[in-house]
């Protein structure tokens, strides 16, 4: 199984792409953690944004490999504990298809993508840098992978 992380937004810092790195090295051979950043529409003044969201949904919804289950990233999504994350994850595991994590641009994910998703997950009711995002999305899916191996890296019940 893979977890695809498509992301709107190409150019990361090189410490997002460091840390990215780390977790996705630390997931097992069974449960690969890729991250794809896809292109941005260009914003200015004057810019459609509708019209952009619309596009970048396009791509992501392009980049998703076929019969993937899809998460959407979206504010209004579940808060869920990390608990409960790894739960899904041994049940998206158990299904042995690969799951599309969806990350829209600075105005979120079109309507059509929202539509699309099988689930909508918020990582918090706080707004985070895109950047930053990445960080906690590979940091807690391998918190998430912890806690389905029984590693000692999640100590959230002590």
């Amino acid at each position: 199984m893979k977890l695809h992380v498509l992301a709107i937004g190409q150019k990361m810092p090189a410490w997002v792409e460091a840390a990215v790195a780390e977790y996705s090295a630390r997931m097992p051979a069974h449960c690969v953690l890729q991250f794809t950043g896809l292109p941005a529409g260009k914003r200015g003044k004057g810019a459609d944004l509708a019209r952009i969201t619309r596009e970048e949904g396009a791509r992501l919804q392009a980049a998703t490999p076929k019969q993937a289950y899809v998460v959407a990233l979206d504010v209004r999504g579940q808060v869920v504990s990390t608990e409960v994350l790894a739960e899904r994850l041994q049940g998206w595991l158990a299904e042995g298809r690969d799951v599309a994590l969806w990350v829209g641009g600075p105005e979120g994910l079109s309507e059509a993508c929202l539509a699309q998703a099988h689930w909508r997950w918020s990582l918090s009711p706080l707004t985070f840098a895109h950047p930053v995002v990445r960080v906690i999305l590979a940091e807690q899916l391998y918190r998430a992978w912890s806690v389905v191996a029984g590693l000692p890296y999640h100590r959230g019940n002590e």
